[in-house]
């Protein structure tokens, strides 16, 4: 069968969803006995903070994340159009599966920028 999905590239593929999915984590070197320990700020047996580690902007996320999408449609755009002029190794799944991906990823985008939305209207429409 020659239609079969290469082992290589769908763990390739695996591995980069999952360093992607690890970003949005826990912090390495914090356990759960630490996270325990955060509520506690009055006993001092917190953690400390001590402002080495820069934490993005919410602007800076949103920002990243729609770079995201937008790097994500143009690799799908520019496969298709690799298998459109017949280039060799482009296969129709490929092109298949990265046209999904960037359908997928703007469709969250544009739920986030809905939810977004509405909680800037909940804000402005509260009572002073």
């Amino acid at each position: 069968m020659t239609d079969r999905v290469d082992i290589n590239r769908l763990l390739t593929d695996m591995r980069s969803l999952k360093s992607q999915v690890q970003t949005f984590q826990r912090p390495e070197g914090l356990g759960p006995q630490d996270v325990n320990r955060v509520g506690r700020v009055g006993t001092g047996e917190g953690l400390k903070v001590d402002g080495s580690q820069k934490v993005p902007g919410f602007g800076d996320v949103m920002a990243q994340a729609v770079n995201k999408v937008n790097d994500t449609q143009r690799a799908s755009g520019a496969l298709a159009a690799a298998y459109e002029r017949g280039e060799p190794g482009v296969d129709i799944t490929d092109v298949m599966v990265a046209s999904q991906k960037a359908s997928v990823s703007f469709q969250a985008a544009v739920q986030v920028r809905n939810k977004l939305v509405e909680a800037y209207r909940d804000v402005m429409n509260m009572p002073i």
